[in-house]
């Protein structure tokens, strides 16, 4: 087979397959009744024509039998009036014309059976013609009726177009909620364990950071706290901030023996409007009676930091203590004798270095009579004065 006539045969085929899908019964079944009606039609035309031949060979015949009656006439004139040339004559064209009338004859009655089967065969069309009618509407009828049911029983078990559509449609609506239904479970399940939590959006990490941040912030509002309440009490000195005022006391503050029993006198005011601290491990500072405020307050801080074991803050407040009296306070000379009103720890001083000098400081250095310290500065600065001296 060339490949010329397989491409025609394929061709045919997908011609086929198309018209039959795009063919409607009901349409082919009217196109037929139109078909068989143009054919009645037609057969009535036939009819009609062959009667119409048969009309006109009849009149060519009856006029052809006029002239040959007429000739015959005039032969039997012409042959009274002792003529008989022109009779002869008369006969002799009467003899032509008869061939033609007996040939006309039988064409005529061949016509007339023509009409007569056509005739028939129009009867019997037209008879088909009117069963097929309603044969047609018979047709119709099922063809309607099985095309509404075949289509209700594709859309009530899915096999139509559309509601393959449909259903296809809702499929994929059904993936992407049970998706989304993962996905925010996935999404809720490591927002609740923290996993998502970042610095930079406000997060708070992992519940063992949070609750050392919610720790350390509490600690920092204590410290604040402490350290305004101390500042809003006014620049009365502490108790424990006071440093001994005799010359006795002094002496006995900076001697090697720890075991002096009058480490302090009562506490006294400071005259002037100055007062001079000594900070461990570094010189003595005069410092304006105006800074006694922050160092109450920074005393009371030091003093909760203490009690807090929070190593941390103690190192920050120390820091800013020392900080404090450099900025504020004038160093005064080794010749200088004035005696230091309050002892302060270092800068550097860690808390346990505080706990060691103020805890395991001997007990002859703190006399039954000496008042109760109130503040972990004054504690750790009168152990730490002791140990030094």
């Amino acid at each position: 087979m060339s490949m010329f006539k397989r491409v025609s045969q394929v061709f045919q085929q997908k011609s086929n397959a198309l018209l039959d899908k795009v063919e409607d019964p009901t349409q082919a079944i009217d196109l037929s009744y139109e078909k068989m009606q143009e054919n009645l039609q037609q057969v009535r035309r036939s009819i009609a024509d062959v009667l119409t031949s048969q009309k006109r060979l009849e009149a060519q015949r009856a006029q052809l039998q006029a002239q040959y009656d007429k000739l015959q006439g005039q032969a039997r004139q012409a042959l009274q009036q002792g003529q008989e040339d022109v009779a002869k004559m008369a006969l002799q064209r009467a003899t032509a014309i008869q061939p033609q009338i007996d040939s006309l004859t039988p064409q005529i009655n061949q016509l007339a059976q023509q009409e007569s089967a056509l005739e028939e065969t129009g009867r019997t069309l037209n008879s088909k013609i009117e069963a097929f009618r309603a044969q047609r509407d018979t047709m119709k009828a099922q063809y309607t009726a099985a095309k509404a049911s075949s289509s209700a029983l594709e859309n009530l078990t899915g096999l139509s177009d559309q509601m393959t559509d449909v259903n296809m449609m809702m499929d994929r609506a059904q993936d992407k909620i049970s998706q989304m239904q993962s996905r925010a479970a996935a999404v809720g399940e490591l927002a609740n364990s923290g996993v998502l939590d970042s610095p930079s959006l406000g997060g708070h990490g992992d519940d063992i950071e949070a609750a050392l941040a919610q720790k350390s912030s509490a600690n920092d509002v204590d410290l604040q706290l402490a350290a305004m309440k101390a500042e809003l009490n006014g620049p009365a000195q502490p108790a424990s901030l006071a440093a001994p005022t005799n010359s006795n006391d002094t002496k006995e503050l900076h001697a090697s023996d720890t075991t002096t029993t009058d480490a302090a006198a009562s506490p006294a005011p400071v005259a002037g409007d100055s007062f001079v601290v000594r900070v461990l491990g570094q010189n003595r500072f005069r410092i304006p009676n105006s800074i006694r405020p922050a160092l109450d307050g920074l005393d009371a801080a030091l003093e909760m930091a203490v009690d807090k074991n929070d190593a941390e803050s103690f190192a920050q407040l120390v820091k800013q203590l020392g900080l404090l009296v450099s900025t504020n306070g004038i160093a005064l000379d080794e010749t200088d004798a004035t005696k230091a009103d309050i002892v302060l720890p270092s800068p550097d001083m860690t808390l346990d270095e505080a706990k060691k000098l103020f805890f395991d400081a001997p007990a002859a250095t703190q006399d039954a009579t000496a008042p109760t310290t109130g503040t972990a500065t004054n504690e750790v600065g009168a152990a730490a004065e002791t140990t030094e001296s």
